[in-house]
Formats: C-alpha cells, structure tokens, sequence
C-alpha cells in the first residue's frame, strides 16, 4: 500500500527532474526580482522554461508514465516505459511530439490493482 492509499500518484523521473529544476529557476528569478536585477529575473524564467523542456524530453524517453490508472506494479518512480516510443493514447505530451499510435499502454496490460483493505 502506497502512502496515498491505493492510488498511483504519479511520481515519475521526469517530474521529479523538471520540478527541481521549475524551482531553481522560479526562486533564482525571485531573488533577482528582489535585488532588481532584470537581466537574472529572465535567467530565471528561461531556466524555468528548461524544467518543462526537460519534463517533457525525459517523459517522451520513457522516464514519465502514461495518464489514467496503473497496477501496483507501476507505481514505483522509477519504471520506465519502454513503450513511450508509440505514444500514450491520451496524452498531451505526446501528441504535441506527435505520437497519436496509441501505444505505450505499459500498465493497463498486466496485474488488475490491489483489491481495498478497508
């Protein structure tokens, strides 16, 4: 049983990457805000803008997990699909890659989920 009961919250590699990254940008564009100094507010943004770059580069490479609900066996971080090269059928960030197979199905083909304890 996950912390969040049995439900997948998603965390993937490429999340956890672009959201550290998100931050480093975010607060580096804060601190400039803070000093006035303009030309570290759009360092910061652009190193925010990376963060979703990357996101979007790691999950395109497997590193994220396709949207709606996985088994068990998915729920680790650190799974990756290996089919994330056909596309996720109903994903943004693929079809903007233009992946529309429909592919990269990874959990909805295994184990059902964990039956509830309560």
């Amino acid at each position: 049983m996950s912390a969040h009961g049995e439900v997948d919250p998603g965390h993937t590699v490429a999340g956890w990457t672009g959201t550290v990254i998100a931050c480093a940008g975010t607060a580096g564009a804060g601190a400039a805000m803070c000093a006035a100094w303009v030309p570290g507010i759009w360092l910061g943004l652009g190193v925010t803008a990376v963060g979703a770059l990357v996101t979007w580069v790691l999950h395109l490479t497997g590193w994220g997990k396709p949207p709606g609900p996985r088994t068990a066996d998915q729920w680790p971080w650190r799974i990756r699909d290996r089919t994330a090269t056909e596309g996720h059928g109903d994903c943004a960030g693929c079809r903007l890659a233009l992946r529309t197979a429909g592919g990269g199905e990874l959990a909805r083909t295994t184990a059902a989920p964990p039956e509830s304890t309560a």
